[in-house]
Order: C-alpha cells, then sequence, then structure tokens
C-alpha cells in the first residue's frame, strides 16, 4: 500500500452493521479488515439512475476468472466500471456467493433480538441491504448479486463451493479507485457459507481519500482489453453527464 494521502473520512464499521455512502469518481475506498475473518458484502449502484447497477456475470466474464483481486474492474450492467480494485492484499474476493439471509442465521446461530442482546442481536445480509436500499427508493428486486470482500470460497471436485475461513489476517486492506459517481450499500454481516460456531461478525475499517490520476498505463486499464475499453466508455459517460447536469 502507498503512504497514506490526506483522508476525508475514517471510521470503524462493527460487525453485524449496515450503512450505505456516495463515492464520487476520483475517490478511493480503502476496506481494512481489523481483527481478521471480516466479511464485507457490497453493491453498486449509479446515484444518477438506480437502474444501472452492478454486474457480477459481466465483471467475471469479462476479466476471464472467477475471483477478484488488485487489476480488477468492478462492471455495471451499462458496460461502465463503476470501481478499480488498484490494491488489495488480501488476493481473492468472492462474488458469486450472494448473502446471508434470516433463515441461514436462524438455522445456524439462532436468533438474538435488539431486546435481548442490542448491539449483539443476529443480523444477516439479505435484510441488511434491504434497509440500506428502501433509503434510496430501492426494493428487493432492485438487488443483485453482490461482492463479499475478505471472504474466498473453493471449488471441491464435484463443483461445490465451500468457505474458507479465518484466510484474512488482521490488517488486511484492498483500495477501490471510484471511476464514476457511485452509490454504495454495504454490510458487515457474515458470509453465506460461514460454518463458524458462533455468530461473531467482524468490524472493518472505511477509508476516503483522493485517487491517484489513472494514467493510459494504469494496470487496471491494461489489464484486460476489455477494461480498455471499460474504462473508454466510463470516461465517456462522466463527460456527457457532467455536460447535461
Amino acid at each position: 500500500m502507498r503512504p497514506d494521502p490526506e483522508t476525508y473520512y475514517d471510521e470503524v464499521i462493527p460487525g453485524g452493521a449496515h450503512w450505505s455512502l456516495t463515492m464520487k469518481a476520483g475517490l478511493t475506498l480503502r476496506l481494512s479488515d481489523v481483527e481478521g475473518g471480516a466479511n464485507v458484502g457490497m453493491l453498486f449502484y449509479n446515484p444518477l439512475n438506480l437502474l444501472e447497477r452492478y454486474n457480477a456475470p459481466d465483471t467475471l466474464k469479462c476479466q476471464h476468472t472467477f475471483k477478484l483481486t488488485k487489476g480488477d474492474c468492478l462492471y455495471s450492467d451499462m458496460g461502465r466500471i463503476f470501481c478499480s480494485i488498484v490494491e488489495d492484499t488480501y488476493g481473492w474476493h468472492d462474488t458469486v456467493c450472494g448473502n446471508s439471509t434470516r433463515h441461514i442465521v436462524e438455522r445456524r446461530w439462532g436468533t438474538k433480538t435488539y431486546q435481548e442482546a442490542r448491539n449483539a442481536r443476529t443480523q444477516n445480509g439479505l435484510d441488511s441491504f434491504l434497509v440500506e436500499a428502501a433509503k434510496y427508493g430501492l426494493g428487493k428486486k432492485d438487488l443483485a448479486a453482490n461482492v463479499n470482500w475478505f471472504s474466498k470460497v473453493v471449488p471441491d471436485d464435484e463443483g461445490a463451493l465451500a468457505f474458507v475461513p479465518n484466510t484474512s489476517g488482521t490488517s488486511a486492506q484492498v483500495e477501490l479507485r471510484f471511476e464514476m459517481d457511485t452509490l454504495v450499500l454495504f454490510h458487515t454481516c457474515p458470509h453465506p457459507l460461514d460454518l463458524s460456531p458462533t455468530f461473531s461478525p467482524k468490524p472493518v475499517r472505511l477509508e476516503v481519500f483522493p485517487a491517484e490520476p489513472v494514467s493510459k498505463n494504469d494496470f487496471c486499464r491494461t489489464s484486460r482489453a476489455e477494461n480498455g475499453r471499460g474504462f473508454e466508455n466510463t470516461e465517456l459517460y462522466r463527460l456527457t453527464s457532467s455536460v447535461n447536469s
């Protein structure tokens, strides 16, 4: 990771929480796994057109990959790039397994309400996304396959996926450089395949700071030919949307 630049925002989000924010183009969001073993579910939308949202199949297909790591870009369903992974000390992030649900959490860990356990109550990823989505007029039909930062899954010989626990060491980090204005929804609830014996979601640190300019030979831009076209599409959109605003 490069030396810390001027930080606009710095916050530790507790485990089992949810939040949202709008990241402007030209900013970087750094996520840090504070204690090890965190999972950060995340979704992306165009705040000027909420029908445009993160597309996991296109993101994986056009970059010929199953996992996300440094050099990969996260695409919208309009062929534009919400953000690029410019640094990553973890090396493997899931975007195919989706969310934990109330049923999964109840079956695996039982139920603790706020009245019983206060902030230690059991929460799940799906309901967390729905709470944040509702703040912007979005609902269940607007959710898509999400990213799970700091979570690794591997297939067995039959193709079934299994969660690899505790692979995110303390202070593992990933930096997302935003290429267009993006509404970000996220939660810190457990991964849906996490088989931990106890419900113990981990905190994550968020830092927001200015991104370095994107050069023509930028690693994310040149890692795949498709990414070059994605950057061109995004730059054209930024130009025309600023003219029309």
